[in-house]
């Protein structure tokens, strides 16, 4: 009797169908550019990022930002309503208790002082007649670190305020001469038609408008801001030319070596 095994023969792999008359295999179909790929088209190129054109805060700095971030640029952007209405509040009442009403400064210190000092006394004296505990008046007092930090900032302000002066007297750089120039007699003009007072609350009010609008509206700002910058530096260099570059100057010292 035969073995079943030698019986058995394997069966040969079966051979893949030819294509019919009608039908070729699509990789056949493809163009010739594309089934290789050393002719494939290069991948166009990305486009690259537009400048937004002039910025008065620059390219990546938002008004927040600007502002010094943090609680005083929420209150100059409205963004803590009740803070920043409280400032514009308590400023339009002092410059009109001051400018309309005609008071004064000393004489509303002092009559604050009477007010306070006379409720706090008659508190304390009221409580022992109805015994009941005297009021818990707390301890005001100025922190070091608190009087330390003012007095450095302002420091480095009239610091910086000095040198900015010793430049421009100095002669070494006559576009800050310029600039100073022209904002001392802008600010003369406005001093002239106001009072120290006044102007203060014109920049409070300045302050919490200008940013809250320029924030919204920041897109056609810059546009109108690029179109006077450039038009600005043509006039300059236009005079530059013309009577700047005539003015002599003194030699410019040599630098010390090390």
């Amino acid at each position: 009797m035969a073995d079943p095994a030698e019986e058995t023969v394997a069966a040969p792999p079966p051979t893949p169908a030819a294509p019919a008359d009608g039908a070729s295999d699509p990789l056949l179909q493809l163009p010739a550019d594309a089934a290789s790929p050393e002719k494939a088209s290069p991948p166009a190129p990305t486009p690259a990022a537009r400048s937004r054109g002039f910025r008065l805060l620059g390219e990546d700095t938002s008004v927040h930002k600007a502002l010094g971030g943090g609680k005083t640029a929420d209150v100059l952007l409205w963004k803590d309503k009740k803070t920043s209405a409280v400032v514009i509040g308590g400023a339009t009442v002092i410059w009109v208790m001051f400018e309309v009403l005609d008071y004064h400064l000393l004489t509303l210190i002092s009559h604050v002082l009477i007010g306070i000092l006379a409720i706090l006394f008659l508190w304390s004296k009221a409580t022992a007649f109805i015994k009941k505990s005297p009021p818990d008046i707390p301890l005001v007092q100025v922190p070091e670190d608190l009087a330390v930090n003012v007095a450095r900032a302002l420091r480095n302000d009239i610091n910086r305020a000095l040198h900015l002066f010793r430049e421009i007297a100095m002669g070494h750089d006559l576009k800050k001469f310029l600039g100073v120039i022209v904002g001392l007699w802008i600010l003369s003009g406005v001093g002239s038609c106001c009072d120290f007072l006044t102007l203060i609350y014109i920049a409070v009010l300045m302050l919490h408008m200008v940013p809250i609008l320029y924030d919204k509206y920041q897109d056609k700002v810059d546009h109108f801001a690029g179109r006077a910058h450039s038009e600005a530096r043509k006039q300059y260099e236009v005079l530059d030319a013309k009577v700047l570059s005539k003015i002599p100057r003194g030699l410019a010292k040599p630098k010390k070596q090390n």
